[in-house]
């Protein structure tokens, strides 16, 4: 298993600045919602052990939020150097990339908004609502596993 900041920086780190391209604390907050849902559906691992709140703008993991929050809705600047993960998990993090990197992160926000993970967190609380509850793995799970045909015995 990794920590979770080698995730966050590992995609920070992934980010081609001189294409021009930025990622803000949203975005990486929804990656790495992204990463950890689906790598328990492969799987039935945890990528990493923190876990997601259900916050207003979707799935946060608290210890990245406070690591990041002085940058609000600025672009993160690059980290010293890229972490030293597996192979393993840099090519799931590569393909996870490929299909969710090139998305802003409002629209990642809109996504996780659309899954029962977040929205079932949630339950009925109005949508700008403080909410810090937090967003079971097992749904998580078994929810993006049921998109790759993958039943997990809880």
């Amino acid at each position: 298993m990794s920590d979770v900041n080698e995730i966050a920086d590992w995609f920070i780190a992934r980010v081609d600045r001189d294409a021009g391209d930025t990622i803000t604390h949203l975005k990486l907050q929804k990656l790495l919602y992204f990463a950890q849902s689906w790598y328990l559906a492969n799987t039935g691992e945890e990528l990493f052990q923190d876990e997601f709140q259900a916050w207003a703008h979707g799935p946060v993991v608290r210890s990245i939020y406070d690591r990041f929050s002085e940058q609000k809705w600025a672009p993160i600047g690059p980290v010293e150097a890229e972490p030293d993960l597996d192979d393993r998990t840099v090519s799931f993090l590569e393909q996870l990339y490929r299909k969710y990197g090139q998305y802003g992160a409002k629209d990642l926000e809109r996504r996780t908004h659309e899954h029962d993970p977040w929205k079932n967190a949630r339950g009925d609380l109005p949508p700008e609502a403080r909410c810090e509850k937090v967003i079971e793995r097992a749904t998580m799970r078994d929810f993006y596993g049921e998109k790759i045909g993958k039943k997990w015995d809880s």
